[in-house]
């Protein structure tokens, strides 16, 4: 199957590129940049969206209602139809992703680009259309179902992650919208089995026996994963699944699913956002825009802890502990909040809040 990022530049030609850079008032260059960036994160976050089965299917459906040509997209951007088109591409995002997650991406592709948050947001839904038709045309040409599509993203998760420029994939892994940890292990499995590869091939006499080559692969990986300085272990959900504050809140188990709804996805959204927002809070005109994309965060939260009666007890203390992991970063964004002059008695009263919600969903 061909590489998905390649596909989907394949139909941004530079015609289709130069139109979306004039829609939306952008030096062609700076426009290649965003976009560049962009489409590998679309990409990964529909990899993670099809992890369930609700996400699978509404991708699905999705799939099946595109039917534009690139020809008909290209008329589309900068014509009469440019706003519609876009807001039909938010629209799909917004209910793939949620609302949170996909303002917390145009945050992250903004500050990488220099683009403002409602340019960047806009550019997403012109490409939304795209990636989506792109990604279309692949599942009718191979006859995939649902799971065929979901298997395709899955399979090519760790190379749609590398093509993300570090810049951009350091922000959005920061916010939790992509786990860089898979690529990398991935690379290094790679690149530790190449060295075991050369070596025993170096010479014929040198021939080393299957299974002692397994082994020093396995350590290899040990030796990179254990041994690094600077590594820190925050914290262990149960069954060997990790939780970084500031990287993803933890790796989705099964058990945290909850009618369709991956409970793990929707506490990555809610922390990305947080994590995006609270930095940027420096006075009271600033604490009171902010105060929205707070009280967004806290809805979904207010949904993880309503679904959350639907667990079971493991499934409980599991995402106590994605939650716990994650609280003393947000807390720390808190504080440097409160103490900024002015802020308090803007920001205090959701602040509260929010902790109080952390602190009620950490405690299984």
């Amino acid at each position: 199957m061909a590489n998905l990022v390649s596909v989907v530049m394949q139909f941004l030609t530079p015609d289709m590129i130069a139109k979306i850079a004039s829609a939306l008032g952008l030096d062609r260059t700076l426009a290649q940049k965003a976009i560049g960036g962009a489409v590998p994160a679309l990409l990964s976050s529909l990899a993670d969206a099809s992890t369930t089965p609700g996400g699978m299917r509404q991708l699905f459906n999705l799939l099946q209602q595109q039917s534009g040509s690139p020809e008909s997209m290209r008329s589309a951007i900068g014509g009469s139809g440019q706003k519609a088109f876009a807001d039909s591409g938010s629209s799909m995002l917004s209910g793939l992703f949620g609302g949170g997650a996909l303002d917390t991406m145009a945050q992250s592709i903004g500050r990488f680009a220099g683009l403002n948050e409602g340019v960047s947001k806009s550019l997403l839904g012109m490409l939304a259309p795209v990636v989506l038709g792109a990604l279309g045309q692949q599942q009718r040409t191979a006859g995939l179902d649902a799971g065929g599509v979901a298997s395709l993203l899955a399979s090519q998760k760790d190379q749609i992650v590398s093509a993300i420029p570090s810049g951009l994939a350091d922000q959005l892994s920061a916010a939790g919208l992509i786990d860089r940890a898979g690529s990398e292990m991935a690379s290094a499995a790679d690149r530790t089995t190449s060295r075991v590869a050369r070596a025993a091939t170096s010479s014929p006499s040198a021939q080393w026996p299957y299974w002692l080559a397994a082994l020093v692969v396995l350590g290899g990986l040990a030796w990179y994963f254990m041994g690094r300085p600077g590594d820190e272990k925050v914290a262990e959900v149960p069954k060997s699944t990790t939780a970084r504050p500031d990287a993803t809140v933890g790796v989705a188990n099964p058990n945290l699913t909850v009618g369709g709804v991956n409970l793990t996805n929707q506490v990555n959204s809610s922390m990305g956002t947080l994590r995006s927002v609270l930095p940027g809070i420096t006075d009271t005109a600033s604490a009171e825009s902010a105060l929205p994309k707070i009280r967004e965060a806290m809805a979904q939260l207010n949904d993880v802890s309503t679904k959350a009666s639907s667990l079971s007890p493991e499934g409980k203390a599991a995402l106590a502990t994605l939650i716990a992991a994650a609280t003393p970063t947000i807390n720390q964004m808190c504080d440097k909040v409160l103490a900024t002059p002015g802020v308090a008695g803007i920001a205090k009263p959701a602040i509260d809040e929010l902790r109080s919600k952390l602190d009620a969903l950490s405690r299984a």
